[in-house]
């Protein structure tokens, strides 16, 4: 049939007329390989139709997914990165950040917000990974700070999604400075009774897993994400020995007990939810069963 087949030989179509496939229309799993429509991909939350692979997202797709109505207050939205040491590697550093700004739209690593989670008030930073490799920085360690004394200051619970290569080399002990003052302010938020979840997405690595990460009152993640300090390849040629499969996945940190559990993306604002309605539950009994004991010794 002559429309299966070239009938005229030696026809040549300019390349500005050749008809392409648009970029972005379609996702290829990197684990199942399985292929699908971007539309599809986005409509299950960025996680594979056939494996459930979690793809990483950022905090623009975290907070449509948590906050009601994708509603929320951003808080210290404009808040950037000094140069402190006049650092210089392939480019300066005040140029770094400049360009990473404009190629991503974010003005750092890290963004809070405050809104309400199915009715529930609370308080979420998200690390983006697409920013210097989620490193934490200064600014990161500020805002976090800044984000925990917002939940103490309105009593909401915190939430911090990790997702990091670990501290900003470009900052050096500044960098490293935020291990600290993190961790101080979420021994404030714990000294209030205030609840800390902290989830860790792919990858979480370095400074932040041994700082605020692993310090929640509920450590969750998602399903295959790295979690660890040093890299497997950097642990393989210290000790010298082979790791076991699965190694820094999500599903052998959970085995090995520094989670409470995983959870898949897609029911991951109703777990929140439940846990949360939970702790509030048990904490207004505990302060019924408090004033009730005080009204009958008066």
């Amino acid at each position: 049939m002559p429309w299966f087949k070239r009938v005229e030989k030696g026809i040549h179509t300019p390349t500005e007329e050749k008809k392409e496939t648009p970029d972005g229309l379609w996702y290829k799993c990197p684990s199942c390989k399985a292929v699908t429509s971007m539309a599809e991909h986005r409509k299950n939350l960025s996680t594979c139709v056939k494996c459930n692979h979690h793809d990483r997202v950022g905090s623009k797709e975290y907070f449509a997914i948590l906050f009601d109505n994708n509603e929320f207050t951003e808080l210290d939205a404009n808040l950037t990165s000094g140069d402190p040491l006049d650092f210089v590697d392939s480019k300066p550093y005040p140029n770094r950040i400049v360009a990473t700004q404009k190629s991503t739209g974010l003005k750092d690593a890290v963004r809070s917000a405050y809104g309400k989670m199915n009715g529930q008030e609370i308080t979420i930073s998200c690390m983006d990974f697409n920013f210097i490799g989620g490193s934490m920085g200064s600014v990161v360690g500020e805002k976090i700070a800044r984000a925990i004394d917002h939940a103490r200051k309105t009593r909401t619970p915190f939430m911090m999604i990790s997702k990091s290569g670990g501290a900003r080399m470009m900052e050096a002990g500044f960098s490293l400075m935020q291990m600290a003052k993190t961790s101080a302010k979420l021994a404030l938020l714990s000294e209030e009774g205030l609840p800390y979840i902290s989830m860790l997405t792919d990858p979480t690595t370095g400074g932040v897993t041994a700082s605020y990460a692993m310090l929640g009152d509920f450590n969750i993640a998602e399903p295959g994400a790295l979690i660890g300090f040093a890299g497997p390849r950097v642990i393989k040629e210290t000790i010298g020995k082979d790791l076991p499969k699965g190694f820094q996945s999500a599903e052998f940190v959970l085995e090995h007990g520094f989670l409470d559990f995983i959870v898949d993306r897609k029911e991951l604002k109703q777990k929140l939810t439940d846990l949360l309605t939970m702790v509030y539950v048990k904490e207004a009994d505990a302060t019924a069963t408090k004033s009730s004991k005080a009204t009958k010794a008066s």
